[in-house]
């Protein structure tokens, strides 16, 4: 399936700590690259579709290693923009059982953060494109960067490209002088497909499960398919809404499921038990770029593309670094209940 897939957001030289060290402790750092919306257009490279990531990366060596990456994971960069003077840095301190992750954000002055309308040619870039997805982290970084996710995402709706975001609130990012709610409505409205976890819809839009009697049972899915009644309401282009559930035990243990509501009916997805985590971060891009492949690959079967999903990014918690490294026959066999991890010969 050599589906066009578009995704524009901001990739990043990834340095974490080796060995679950502190960053106090950590004397070197392994070096990797990733960003929300590149992760997804590895998975789905990995799916065998034909992803494009849109983004500003600065002219110079560590430039050009990320555009290697890219290229490295088949992920075309034909429509990549370049200038500006760095790439955007995340420093990720590795918890374990009961001491959670760090990441600290190096991104101000970034080439991604400094894009302006016009520099992106999204004609040419969405040409042919079936789906177009951003994330919530884009339009965070400066004003520039929702601009012009903003005019991918009339570009995409002008030409009938279904468009998905992933609302990602990251709050230590809104330093510009907006908030969500003054950028966000805009941006969403354009959307067929949304995204979110537990807190985003909270955090960004301020809406809050209604009806739900806390002395009945059930109360998790009739709060979540309220949020997602709220959210389609809100945004009437929107056909679906999905929240991801997860559960932290612990840094190395969580369950991991979520739901689909398509306006009709709310699906739910297996809930997994994720032990011995081996790197969590790229769980909610893993889902996202399971759930376009499930999307496109099943079409009406709303409940088989929200369990690929679901255990392709449980797949993700068992791989480092930020990309998930798997394939569609490897996901659909976790799908099928063979959690056995045998070796396979």
């Amino acid at each position: 399936m050599s589906t066009k897939v578009v995704t524009f957001g901001e990739i990043m030289l990834r340095l974490a700590t080796p060995k679950f060290q502190r960053f106090i402790q950590a004397t070197d750092f392994e070096a990797t690259y990733g960003g929300g919306e590149a992760n997804v257009a590895v998975s789905l490279a990995n799916y065998g579709l034909s992803p494009q990531f849109v983004t500003r990366l600065p002219d110079n060596d560590i430039g050009k290693a990320a555009l290697s990456t890219l290229r490295k994971y088949n992920v075309g960069t034909d429509h990549i923009a370049f200038g500006g003077d760095r790439l955007g840095i995340y420093f990720l301190e590795t918890g374990a059982v009961s001491r959670g992750s760090k990441v600290v954000y190096d991104r101000a002055n970034s080439a991604l953060s400094e894009i302006k309308t016009g520099m992106i040619d999204w004609d040419k870039a969405l040409d042919g494109a079936q789906w177009f997805h951003w994330t919530g982290i884009t339009p965070a970084v400066s004003q520039g960067a929702a601009d012009v996710c903003l005019e991918g995402v009339k570009a995409a709706s002008e030409k009938g490209i279904t468009v998905s975001c992933d609302l990602n609130y990251r709050k230590n990012l809104w330093k510009y002088g907006k908030q969500p709610s003054d950028i966000m409505p805009d941006l969403v409205a354009g959307c067929d497909v949304i995204l979110g976890n537990e807190e985003d819809a909270e955090k960004v839009f301020g809406i809050h499960p209604e009806g739900v009697d806390v002395t009945q049972g059930n109360v998790e899915a009739a709060a979540y398919e309220s949020v997602c009644k709220q959210l389609l309401e809100k945004f009437p282009k929107a056909s679906k809404a999905i929240i991801t559930l997860r559960g932290s035990l612990s840094a190395s243990h969580n369950t991991w499921s979520g739901v689909l509501y398509d306006g009709e009916q709310l699906y739910e997805a297996p809930t997994y038990q994720i032990t011995h985590i081996v790197d969590r971060v790229g769980g909610g891009d893993s889902f996202m770029g399971g759930l376009i492949y499930g999307l496109l690959a099943y079409q009406d079967d709303m409940q088989k593309a929200l369990n690929f999903a679901v255990a392709a990014s449980c797949l993700k918690h068992t791989i480092h670094s930020d990309f998930n490294m798997v394939t569609v026959p490897e996901v659909e066999k976790l799908m099928s209940g063979d959690a056995s991890g045998r070796v396979s010969r």
